[in-house]
Protein backbone atom coordinates (compact mmCIF):
# COMPACT_ATOMS: atom_id res chain seq x y z
CA UNK A 1 0.00 0.00 0.00
CA UNK A 2 1.30 3.10 -0.90
CA UNK A 3 2.35 5.83 1.86
CA UNK A 4 0.71 9.40 1.77
CA UNK A 5 3.24 11.26 2.29
CA UNK A 6 6.48 12.08 0.41
CA UNK A 7 9.29 9.38 0.39
CA UNK A 8 11.68 11.52 3.08
CA UNK A 9 8.72 12.42 4.91
CA UNK A 10 8.57 8.82 5.07
CA UNK A 11 11.81 7.82 5.66
CA UNK A 12 11.88 10.22 8.52
CA UNK A 13 8.67 8.66 10.01
CA UNK A 14 9.59 5.16 10.11
CA UNK A 15 13.36 6.17 11.36
CA UNK A 16 11.54 7.88 14.41
CA UNK A 17 9.33 5.20 14.97
CA UNK A 18 12.19 2.59 15.33
CA UNK A 19 14.13 5.31 17.64
CA UNK A 20 10.92 4.84 19.30
CA UNK A 21 11.72 1.10 19.73
CA UNK A 22 15.11 1.42 21.11
CA UNK A 23 13.81 4.01 23.66
CA UNK A 24 11.29 1.54 25.36
CA UNK A 25 12.80 -1.75 24.64
CA UNK A 26 15.50 0.24 26.74
CA UNK A 27 13.21 0.71 29.61
CA UNK A 28 11.88 -3.00 29.46
CA UNK A 29 15.01 -4.59 29.36
CA UNK A 30 16.63 -2.90 31.99
CA UNK A 31 13.98 -1.65 34.58
CA UNK A 32 11.21 -4.62 33.84
CA UNK A 33 12.62 -7.83 34.14
CA UNK A 34 15.06 -8.77 31.20
CA UNK A 35 12.12 -8.57 28.96
CA UNK A 36 11.21 -6.50 25.79
CA UNK A 37 8.08 -5.16 24.52
CA UNK A 38 8.86 -4.97 20.91
CA UNK A 39 11.10 -7.69 20.23
CA UNK A 40 9.14 -10.91 20.52
CA UNK A 41 11.58 -13.03 19.08
CA UNK A 42 13.54 -12.35 22.18
CA UNK A 43 10.75 -12.97 24.61
CA UNK A 44 10.25 -16.41 23.25
CA UNK A 45 13.84 -17.21 23.56
CA UNK A 46 13.72 -15.64 27.91
CA UNK A 47 10.88 -18.30 28.11
CA UNK A 48 13.11 -20.93 27.03
CA UNK A 49 15.27 -19.40 29.24
CA UNK A 50 13.01 -19.15 32.38
CA UNK A 51 12.68 -22.99 32.35
CA UNK A 52 15.80 -23.43 34.00
CA UNK A 53 15.84 -21.83 37.78
CA UNK A 54 18.75 -20.94 38.14
CA UNK A 55 18.68 -18.54 34.91
CA UNK A 56 17.85 -15.53 36.28
CA UNK A 57 15.10 -15.07 33.83
CA UNK A 58 11.50 -14.80 35.15
CA UNK A 59 8.37 -16.36 33.10
CA UNK A 60 6.04 -13.57 33.78
CA UNK A 61 7.53 -10.96 31.98
CA UNK A 62 7.76 -12.66 28.38
CA UNK A 63 4.34 -14.38 28.70
CA UNK A 64 2.68 -10.71 29.79
CA UNK A 65 4.78 -8.98 26.99
CA UNK A 66 3.53 -11.52 24.36
CA UNK A 67 -0.27 -11.11 25.29
CA UNK A 68 0.40 -7.26 25.25
CA UNK A 69 1.63 -7.80 21.74
CA UNK A 70 -0.47 -9.82 20.14
CA UNK A 71 -3.71 -7.70 21.53
CA UNK A 72 -2.32 -4.57 20.22
CA UNK A 73 -2.03 -6.70 16.74
CA UNK A 74 -5.10 -7.47 16.65
CA UNK A 75 -6.04 -4.24 17.15
CA UNK A 76 -3.44 -3.03 14.83
CA UNK A 77 -5.07 -5.35 12.31
CA UNK A 78 -8.82 -4.24 12.94
CA UNK A 79 -7.72 -0.56 12.29
CA UNK A 80 -6.04 -1.18 9.13
CA UNK A 81 -9.12 -3.40 7.74
CA UNK A 82 -11.12 -0.50 8.89
CA UNK A 83 -9.52 2.33 7.51
CA UNK A 84 -6.74 1.67 4.88
CA UNK A 85 -8.80 3.53 2.57
CA UNK A 86 -8.15 6.56 4.21
CA UNK A 87 -4.48 5.90 4.75
CA UNK A 88 -3.66 9.75 6.41
CA UNK A 89 -6.32 9.48 8.82
CA UNK A 90 -5.32 5.78 9.58
CA UNK A 91 -1.30 6.23 9.60
CA UNK A 92 -1.92 9.07 11.99
CA UNK A 93 -4.94 8.32 13.95
CA UNK A 94 -2.80 4.72 15.09
CA UNK A 95 0.42 6.37 16.08
CA UNK A 96 -1.51 9.11 18.03
CA UNK A 97 -3.59 6.48 19.85
CA UNK A 98 0.38 4.94 20.55
CA UNK A 99 1.87 7.72 21.64
CA UNK A 100 -1.25 9.07 23.67
CA UNK A 101 -0.57 5.38 25.65
CA UNK A 102 2.88 6.10 25.88
CA UNK A 103 2.29 9.46 27.68
CA UNK A 104 -0.58 8.11 29.91
CA UNK A 105 2.49 5.50 31.10
CA UNK A 106 5.11 8.32 31.55
CA UNK A 107 2.45 9.89 33.55
CA UNK A 108 1.46 7.16 35.89
CA UNK A 109 5.23 6.24 36.38
CA UNK A 110 6.48 9.09 36.74
CA UNK A 111 3.18 9.65 39.93
CA UNK A 112 4.32 6.24 41.03
CA UNK A 113 1.08 4.23 39.93
CA UNK A 114 2.84 2.15 38.08
CA UNK A 115 5.89 1.05 39.32
CA UNK A 116 9.23 -0.88 37.82
CA UNK A 117 8.65 -4.13 40.01
CA UNK A 118 5.70 -5.59 41.56
CA UNK A 119 2.32 -5.94 40.55
CA UNK A 120 1.85 -2.99 38.49
CA UNK A 121 5.18 -3.56 37.02
CA UNK A 122 3.32 -5.96 34.61
CA UNK A 123 0.57 -3.52 33.11
CA UNK A 124 3.20 -1.28 32.39
CA UNK A 125 4.50 -4.56 30.25
CA UNK A 126 1.33 -4.66 29.07
CA UNK A 127 0.16 -1.81 27.97
CA UNK A 128 3.94 -0.71 26.16
CA UNK A 129 3.38 -4.12 24.60
CA UNK A 130 0.14 -3.22 23.45
CA UNK A 131 1.56 -0.53 22.10
CA UNK A 132 4.34 -1.94 19.61
CA UNK A 133 1.83 -4.58 18.44
CA UNK A 134 -0.31 -2.19 17.34
CA UNK A 135 2.88 -0.32 15.63
CA UNK A 136 4.17 -3.62 14.31
CA UNK A 137 1.09 -4.49 12.79
CA UNK A 138 0.26 -1.43 10.99
CA UNK A 139 3.61 -0.96 9.92
CA UNK A 140 4.25 -3.66 8.17
CA UNK A 141 1.25 -3.26 5.89
CA UNK A 142 3.17 0.31 4.52
CA UNK A 143 6.75 0.44 5.55
CA UNK A 144 9.30 -0.61 2.86
CA UNK A 145 11.23 -4.30 3.65
CA UNK A 146 14.11 -2.70 5.00
CA UNK A 147 12.28 -0.40 7.47
CA UNK A 148 10.44 -2.73 9.54
CA UNK A 149 10.91 -0.73 12.85
CA UNK A 150 11.41 -3.32 15.64
CA UNK A 151 13.32 -5.76 14.35
CA UNK A 152 16.81 -5.56 12.65
CA UNK A 153 17.51 -9.08 11.59
CA UNK A 154 16.68 -8.52 8.22
CA UNK A 155 18.00 -5.04 7.62
CA UNK A 156 21.56 -6.20 8.91
CA UNK A 157 21.22 -9.67 6.34
CA UNK A 158 20.30 -7.27 3.46
CA UNK A 159 22.93 -5.17 4.46
CA UNK A 160 25.17 -7.38 3.98
CA UNK A 161 23.97 -9.83 1.49
CA UNK A 162 22.68 -7.19 -0.92
CA UNK A 163 26.37 -5.54 -0.81
CA UNK A 164 29.27 -5.83 -3.08
CA UNK A 165 30.83 -7.97 -1.13
CA UNK A 166 27.61 -10.13 -1.22
CA UNK A 167 25.36 -10.89 -4.09
CA UNK A 168 27.14 -7.88 -5.91
CA UNK A 169 23.71 -5.70 -6.56
CA UNK A 170 25.51 -3.06 -4.28
CA UNK A 171 22.01 -1.65 -3.04
CA UNK A 172 21.74 1.47 -1.66
CA UNK A 173 22.44 1.06 1.72
CA UNK A 174 21.19 4.58 2.86
CA UNK A 175 18.00 2.93 4.69
CA UNK A 176 19.30 -0.19 6.61
CA UNK A 177 21.88 2.15 7.80
CA UNK A 178 19.94 4.30 9.36
CA UNK A 179 17.56 2.00 10.74
CA UNK A 180 20.15 0.41 12.32
CA UNK A 181 21.52 3.93 13.50
CA UNK A 182 17.93 5.20 14.66
CA UNK A 183 17.37 1.94 16.86
CA UNK A 184 21.12 2.24 18.42
CA UNK A 185 20.64 5.84 19.63
CA UNK A 186 16.99 4.84 20.61
CA UNK A 187 18.56 2.26 22.94
CA UNK A 188 21.98 4.37 24.01
CA UNK A 189 19.56 7.27 24.69
CA UNK A 190 16.91 5.16 26.69
CA UNK A 191 19.78 3.43 28.55
CA UNK A 192 21.68 6.64 29.92
CA UNK A 193 18.21 8.67 30.59
CA UNK A 194 17.15 5.93 32.69
CA UNK A 195 19.58 6.58 35.23
CA UNK A 196 18.03 9.32 36.18
CA UNK A 197 14.10 8.63 35.32
CA UNK A 198 12.40 6.17 34.00
CA UNK A 199 8.97 8.39 32.97
CA UNK A 200 10.62 10.83 30.78
CA UNK A 201 12.07 7.69 28.52
CA UNK A 202 8.82 6.48 28.40
CA UNK A 203 7.38 10.42 27.33
CA UNK A 204 10.28 10.97 25.20
CA UNK A 205 9.07 7.89 23.20
CA UNK A 206 5.73 8.95 22.96
CA UNK A 207 6.97 12.32 21.63
CA UNK A 208 8.66 10.56 18.58
CA UNK A 209 5.55 8.49 17.97
CA UNK A 210 3.48 12.32 18.28
CA UNK A 211 5.96 13.43 15.30
CA UNK A 212 5.66 10.50 12.88
CA UNK A 213 1.52 10.78 13.29
CA UNK A 214 1.89 14.46 12.56
CA UNK A 215 3.80 13.42 9.27
CA UNK A 216 1.32 10.91 8.47
CA UNK A 217 -1.14 13.49 8.47
CA UNK A 218 -0.35 16.77 7.30
CA UNK A 219 3.18 16.14 5.01
CA UNK A 220 3.11 16.82 1.67
CA UNK A 221 1.57 13.68 -0.32
CA UNK A 222 4.33 12.24 -2.68
CA UNK A 223 4.62 13.87 -6.42
CA UNK A 224 2.98 11.73 -9.18
CA UNK A 225 6.23 11.02 -10.12
CA UNK A 226 7.64 9.81 -7.12
CA UNK A 227 4.35 7.85 -6.00
CA UNK A 228 5.29 4.47 -5.27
Amino acid sequence: MAVPVGARWEVGAFLGLTAATGLIDAVSYLRLGHTFVANMTGNVVFLGFAVAPESGFRLGPPVVAVLGFVLGSLAGGRAARVMESRPRRWLGSVFGVQALVLWVCAVLVGVGVLEESGGTSYLLIFALAACFGLQNATVRHVAPRDMTTTVLTLTLTGLAADSVLGNGRSVKPYRRIGSILAMLVGAAVGALLLQSTTAWVIALAGTVVAVASLIFLVAPAPAPAAAR
